[in-house]
């Protein structure tokens, strides 16, 4: 039997579920950002603008797998203006490709703490949080994930006693 969210959590589902469903759209449109980055990075190629399979040789010195990156990185207020596309490693001015990776992971660890907040208020499965977390790393799952668990969420609250909704619950040591 699956368990019921707590009384004392009740009045802070609504705030959860907002900051859940606010970072899962920042999240996946970051992670979507870092997919057409990628794709410029690893699958054009800058000479022939051409579509390539990523690929890569072994350096026979080391032994060790070198990836070759044919493709593109985007340069923000470079020589070539604004916003640019400039061949790999050739960025001289604000990498935006790299700050497209680093925002999306940071975005990543806030997104799971507020799917990690929601997901033990409403005291779900541990199978619940495994689909919440994969929602910041495939493109697209976490407007999914968002959709489905904000429905249920919203469906919980709905048979609530509204009075107990908008009870605001006392911080631990302060007096009821």
């Amino acid at each position: 039997m699956p368990l019921a969210p707590r009384t004392v959590d009740i009045p802070r589902i609504p705030k959860a579920l907002k900051f859940y469903k606010v970072m899962s759209y920042i999240t996946g449109t970051f992670l979507l950002l870092l997919v057409a980055e990628m794709i410029l990075k690893y699958c054009i190629d800058y000479r022939t603008n051409a579509f390539v399979a990523p690929n890569g040789m072994v350096d026979p010195a080391t032994g060790d797998f070198i990836f070759l990156e044919p493709g593109y990185e985007i340069e923000l207020f470079g020589p070539q203006g604004f916003l640019a596309l400039v061949p790999n490693d050739t960025v001289e001015a604000i990498n935006l490709s790299i700050g497209i990776l680093v925002i999306h992971g940071w975005l990543y660890v806030v997104y799971l703490f507020a799917g990690f907040r929601i997901w033990s208020m409403m005291r779900w499965s541990f199978g619940k949080l495994l689909i919440i977390a994969l929602g910041g790393i495939i493109p697209g799952l976490s407007f999914v994930v968002e959709h489905f668990y904000a429905k249920k969420v919203v469906a919980f609250l709905a048979t609530q006693d509204p009075t107990v909704l908008q009870s605001p619950t006392p911080a631990k040591g302060e007096a009821a």
